[in-house]
């Protein structure tokens, strides 16, 4: 049977602490809500990275934000006083982009989201749509008639976040899809982003519009699905059961970090 537990590791003795800490010999962490909120850094997550950093801990960020590249994270991560390398950024778009040369890809994208996909994409040449609002002006059966338009050799279609997300869009990308061979990938299935006053739909709301139209499942890369870190598994940078897996709210304080350097 399944039980669940949960330790207050602040209120432990010191070799419980430290067999714990050699539990693991790598960290993912989530970023959004766990290392900073938008562009505010939480308290303590920045000390607490670091420490396990020059620990020898192997640590990797992990976000399901398609929006910015490997590149713009790191930068945002670095400002933030984080001690992290590219390599040590994992992102949907990137691990979106190596999922398909991997698969040693040569046909043309068709890309629903942001700039990020398509600039990860870039950087393995492979081709794609150009991401941005594509509006139906006047009636749909004018429309039809008259201006949509299918590109040739296309041969996967990638949904993820896009505020310009519109009608022409579900009908290409349904239209694709209707090939059995056309490779259906989500970037994540976040539903929504709640705030104060409002509710903005998340990539998955979007991924459930294109699978209910096309009616195919897509391949989600992002968490929790084990597809966003696999390349570091299969080349044995990581060992699932040596990973310490950090989401949702950040357990950890300065007071433990601060007892680190005691041990």
């Amino acid at each position: 049977m399944f039980t669940r537990s949960a330790t207050v590791l602040l209120e432990e003795n010191a070799g419980i602490l430290m067999n714990w800490l050699n539990s693991f010999d790598a960290v993912l962490t989530d970023c959004d809500g766990v290392l900073w909120v938008y562009g505010d850094v939480i308290d303590g997550s920045v000390e607490v990275m670091n420490r396990f950093k020059e620990m020898g801990k192997k640590i990797f960020f992990c976000t399901n934000n398609s929006a910015k590249t490997r590149k713009e994270l790191l930068v945002k991560a670095q400002q933030m006083g984080f001690n992290v390398t590219e390599n040590e950024i994992i992102s949907t778009a990137h691990s979106t982009a190596t999922y398909l040369k991997q698969r040693d890809f040569n046909k043309n994208v068709y890309v629903i989201g942001s700039e990020g996909i398509t600039k990860e994409l870039d950087a393995f040449n492979i081709k794609h749509n150009t991401v941005g609002p594509d509006h139906m002006t006047g009636n749909l059966a004018d429309y039809l008639s008259t201006r949509f338009k299918l590109e040739n050799n296309v041969g996967a279609v990638v949904v993820g976040f896009d505020e310009h997300f519109s009608f022409p869009k579900i009908a290409k990308a349904a239209s694709y899809l209707n090939d059995p061979d056309c490779l259906f990938i989500a970037t994540n299935t976040d539903e929504r982003f709640p705030m104060p006053s409002m509710v903005i739909p998340g990539t998955g709301s979007l991924v459930r519009c294109i699978e209910t139209c096309a009616e195919r499942q897509a391949l989600v890369i992002g968490k929790p699905n084990v597809s966003i870190c696999a390349h570091l598994i299969d080349d044995g940078t990581i060992k699932p059961e040596r990973t310490l897996m950090i989401g949702a709210i950040l357990i950890f304080y300065w007071a433990i970090i601060a007892d680190f350097k005691h041990y």
